[in-house]
């Protein structure tokens, strides 16, 4: 989770909101893949970390099927993000902050609970407050901005 708060530190110097996320093949530790949210430098809804990650994991290894491996990520993951999980057949997802508005892994529904093929293992709140903080942070900073660009209170 550390190296995915790391990540989600270089989104936010990009001004993108800090996410980031890592894919570990568990039997050796290794990181296979590594991402982090990139929707407004890439201009696309799809430059979420969990699915970076996920699509160089499965370059490295050199297939979809993500076997023995695992997702760490500093936010819960959206509906789009958790069915990448669910075809990627990643064995257990691990995250940080909740995420009340988008989440599919708890907060606004669960859908690793539904009876797909393939259900991964769930952990929530792992570094959550420093995660959340991270998150809040930004947010702060880029209203901030957008006050002194705009001269509102």
């Amino acid at each position: 989770m550390r190296e995915a708060l790391d990540l989600a530190r270089q989104a936010a110097l990009l001004c993108e909101v800090p996410v980031g996320a890592v894919v570990v093949k568990k039997s050796t530790g290794e990181v296979v893949g590594r991402g982090f949210n990139r929707r407004e430098t890439a201009r696309s809804p799809l430059a979420h970390a969990e699915l970076e990650a996920i699509a160089q994991a499965s370059e490295r290894l050199g297939g979809w099927r993500l076997i023995d491996c695992e997702l760490y990520v500093t936010l819960e993951p959206c509906a789009m993000c958790s069915g990448a999980i669910i075809n990627s057949r990643i064995e257990r997802v691990v995250f940080g902050a909740y995420d009340k508005r988008f989440g599919a892994c708890g907060s606004v529904i669960t859908l690793f609970d539904l009876p797909f093929n393939h259900r991964p293992e769930l952990i929530g709140g792992v570094l959550e407050e420093e995660c959340a903080s991270l998150l809040s942070q930004f947010f702060v900073e880029l209203r901030k901005k957008k006050q002194a660009i705009t001269g509102n209170r």
